[in-house]
């Protein structure tokens, strides 16, 4: 007769002794006792695959404990959804990255996966059209505890990762993309949208081709946006590209961020439009490549100092503004280095070549931004295609915009 196969958690499965109890065995079993209360159980890799023990994702989810690792093999995982209840554990796609398609189902009628109150590392992982009725269907409704997200990819969801409002959550994404929002006129679709939790953390991750909603919102107490590509494209009509409602302390260093000709509001990074949330305020932007195709001009920084507080601090330092419209329009701070220019003094746009032509006078024309007052404001990377960030050797003159070297954007 074959013998059975072992499941990854048989290990965790006592073995009971058929002999009769003795003082000796009592004494075992105490210190046995004693040992499982005293220390945490080893943790443990769990495979999910079709051809592994462990076929569906909603069993993994039901079967790891706290500190596991759980690896998904490559493949389609359609309306295979999951609520997430530990307190600990690491989800990595291996090899290709796997790809969770909804298919009409939801967790908790929320999202494809449900993370609700843990520390939790997500990496290489798609999700993929995520509908729920209320509208806001999501690839990872992250309720509570510390989440990052890296390598992921979130495409076709009504939002590809929604928070709740708990003020001590914290949300860090790195390499990841976030993808063409459904056309539904019923509610808004926002690639990210974080509630008023503690802090936000987005490093070389891709935003585009939005619809009627934002790219990016933000209601954190701290956003830390870098070195990102938050460009709408061609197709998209996104609304702002980063809403920043509450205020908060954000910060926004070496992004592209950029509005299509379709986009439904002239405004580009707003914040204060909701008034504030939290006791303290500040918006700063370094070395950013804000970018509008608008034909009628754009309002590329629109602060709400009448919703947010007249004594915010706003700083500006060594932007580029590319195409036509406004930059420091109702946004009274401290403004340095920040230049206008027209599309056609970057190399191409149309390849997502944002850097300044060869030949461009503003090379090397920004401030000193490392004399600057801010906090940690001063660029160490460039955004690198087609998704992530490189290392950045400050230069003996900085040049304004998200990238120093001409023609090397990519």
């Amino acid at each position: 007769m074959p013998r059975r196969q072992a499941h990854p958690l048989d290990a965790r499965i006592p073995t009971i002794s058929p002999r009769p109890p003795s003082m000796r065995l009592r004494a075992v079993i105490v210190s046995l006792l004693s040992l499982v209360l005293s220390e945490p159980a080893r943790a443990a890799t769990l495979r999910v695959g079709p051809e592994e023990a462990i076929t569906t994702i909603a069993e993994v989810a039901r079967l790891a404990r706290d500190g596991d690792i759980v690896e998904i093999q490559p493949g389609e995982y359609r309306g295979d959804v999951a609520s997430w209840t530990q307190r600990r554990l690491t989800i990595r796609g291996v090899g290709e990255r796997p790809v969770l398609i909804a298919d009409g189902r939801s967790a908790e009628d929320k999202a494809t996966w449900v993370i609700r109150n843990g520390d939790f590392v997500i990496d290489n992982v798609e999700f993929r059209g995520a509908r729920v009725v209320d509208g806001n269907g999501a690839g990872i409704r992250f309720e509570r505890g510390r989440l990052h997200v890296r390598n992921c990819a979130f495409v076709d969801n009504q939002t590809g990762i929604l928070t709740s409002n708990f003020s001590d959550a914290e949300l860090r994404i790195d390499d990841s993309l976030f993808a063409d929002a459904p056309r539904q006129e019923h509610s808004l679709p926002h690639l990210l949208y974080v509630g008023r939790i503690a802090q936000l953390e987005i490093f070389g991750s891709r935003f585009h081709n939005g619809y009627r909603g934002h790219l990016i919102k933000s209601r954190a107490r701290r956003s830390d946006i870098r070195y990102n590509l938050i460009y709408d494209g061609r197709a998209g009509e996104a609304s702002y590209e980063i809403d920043l409602p509450n205020g908060g302390n954000a910060t926004l260093v070496g992004n592209v961020i950029g509005q299509s000709a379709a986009t439904r509001n002239p405004v580009v990074v707003a914040y204060g439009a909701e008034g504030h949330a939290w006791a303290d305020n500040a918006l700063v932007l370094s070395h950013n490549t804000l970018t509008s195709a608008r034909p009628f001009g754009a309002w590329f920084l629109r602060v709400w100092r009448d919703r947010i507080g007249a004594n915010i601090r706003v700083q500006g330092i060594n932007n580029l503004i590319v195409g036509l419209g406004a930059f420091t329009l109702g946004a009274s701070g401290e403004f340095h280095g920040n230049f206008p220019t027209l599309s056609g003094m970057l190399n191409d746009i149309e390849t997502l070549d944002f850097s300044l032509a060869p030949g461009s006078l503003l090379h090397g024309r920004g401030k000193n931004v490392a004399a600057s007052p801010g906090d940690d404001i001063v660029p160490d990377a460039e955004f690198q295609l087609p998704i992530g960030r490189r290392p950045l050797t400050a230069p003996a003159q900085w040049t304004p915009g998200a990238f120093q070297r001409a023609g090397d954007a990519r």
